[in-house]
């Protein structure tokens, strides 16, 4: 047992020490945030194949890495990555972290609205402090996602979007992370706090973004606060190195008849876990979440989410679509909650996988928590490889067997893409589809009339 503590200690020391390093603050509540953060985090640990909500992902070898701090230095590469992934004038604003840190010679701003700010975090948290001390922390459960709390401990810069009452912004708010490794596995904690006003509309994309082979963590927070009548697009789009893992964990609280639409795909990271919690918070609040995991390899990617319905009257929709390939494995856990007075909830949820290799493993577990009387909620999985009748179909047209499985695939995933308002994701979705499967470039993946439900 004393071994055990000791080995523990010594996982623990290696991320705690980092937080201990990270810049200090003089603003005395985010100095109280951080340690109290730390302390959560060191009280719990690292959660374990015996924790229920880790039992399908092992991050033993993320506690036993010995990270160095991300290199305060931005090398080269930095800006040869945000070149590439970069959303240029499709943008409205561009704001690049580069191991976590605000890059300014990265980002740009663009021509906003007026009243809309995209800054760096460190920068609103001294020029705005009223409304980032409300908001940032205040809502994720550092309890219920230690990596989350970890993140906190870390704590002293990010991305910082305001966009105030009234105000539409017409093209995407692009928040490129983008993480260089130095000579050891490096660890950094991107941190997004996003805050949207009573009616205002905006499109948010997140992409996490790495260089070639290399080994690093990447522990990241996003914060979503939509006031009454706000609509939001988000979209995520995880593109890490092969060799990296990815913790993320996102908080959405939706006012009174706020909407919120989610796009999250995965297709990098040796290791990937995204916790997604949407509380519909006011009477007439929309969520729908929808993902997509492409993945091959060895690689893993666990996605959890919560639906959590508060009020009456708040419609909700998920589907989430996984591709595996080689030895690769997924989980899946969705949860819908409906509260006592949450009557009149609509909520759909669905989880489909596709099998592309006998090793391939999926794990899908939706699940229902209802204590309302008056509600209609559904849930369903289904797992399995290419349906043979359709082979049969497409070769009995002259298709081959390789080009047959490899349409049918990308049909597959064209339910979630098509749905994509963002052109510079869905085109990079479509390219990666069609990289992977040796089809030309020009056939996208929406040309292919995709028919499972209707597009919301």
């Amino acid at each position: 047992m004393t071994r055990l503590l000791d080995d523990r200690r010594s996982m623990l020391g290696n991320f705690t020490d980092s937080a201990l390093r990270a810049p200090a603050s003089a603003i005395p509540w985010l100095q109280r945030l951080r340690r109290d953060a730390l302390e959560r985090f060191e009280a719990a640990g690292f959660p374990t194949t015996r924790d229920e909500e880790w039992r399908l992902t092992n991050v033993a070898p993320i506690a036993r890495t010995a990270f160095d701090p991300a290199p305060a230095q931005m090398p080269p590469v930095a800006g040869e990555l945000a070149g590439e992934f970069s959303f240029g004038a499709e943008a409205a604003a561009e704001i690049v972290l580069v191991n976590g840190r605000f890059a300014p010679q990265l980002s740009r701003t663009g021509e906003l609205p007026a009243g809309v700010r995209v800054a760096s975090l460190a920068e609103a948290m001294q020029e705005s402090p009223e409304l980032v001390e409300r908001h940032l922390g205040r809502y994720v459960d550092l309890s219920r996602h230690p990596f989350a709390a970890l993140n906190t401990a870390h704590l002293h810069d990010g991305a910082f979007i305001h966009v105030p009452r009234g105000a539409q912004v017409r093209r995407p708010i692009h928040v490129l992370c983008v993480s260089v490794p130095g000579e050891r596995p490096t660890a950094a904690y991107p941190r997004v706090l996003a805050v949207f006003g009573e009616n205002a509309q905006a499109t948010l994309v997140e992409s996490y973004v790495g260089a070639g082979k290399a080994m690093y963590f990447t522990g990241a927070v996003t914060e979503i606060i939509a006031e009454p009548g706000a609509h939001i697009d988000h979209c995520k789009l995880q593109q890490s190195s092969l060799e990296a893992w990815h913790i993320a964990a996102m908080q959405v609280q939706l006012a009174r008849d706020a909407t919120f639409i989610s796009h999250s795909a995965t297709l990098g990271g040796r290791l990937t876990r995204n916790d997604l919690d949407v509380i519909l918070d006011g009477e007439g609040a929309d969520a729908t979440l929808n993902g997509l995991v492409i993945i091959g390899g060895e690689q893993h990617v666990d996605n959890h989410t919560l639906l959590k319905h508060e009020k009456p009257n708040c419609p909700s929709h998920e589907l989430y679509k996984h591709v595996l390939d080689g030895r690769s494995s997924a989980v899946f856990k969705g949860k819908i909650f409906v509260q006592k007075g949450a009557q009149k909830t609509d909520s759909k949820q669905t989880s489909k996988s596709l099998l592309l290799s006998d090793e391939a493993t999926m794990n899908s577990q939706p699940a229902l928590e209802i204590y309302a009387d008056d509600v209609k909620c559904t849930h369903g999985s289904t797992t399995g490889p290419v349906d043979e009748e359709q082979v049969f179909y497409l070769r009995s047209r002259g298709v081959s067997l390789e080009a047959a499985r490899h349409l049918l695939t990308y049909a597959f995933a064209a339910d979630i893409t098509r749905r994509i308002r963002v052109e510079p994701v869905r085109r990079r979705l479509e390219d990666f589809m069609a990289a992977q499967h040796g089809l030309p470039q020009d056939l996208r993946i929406t040309d292919l009339g995709a028919h499972d439900e209707k597009a919301r």
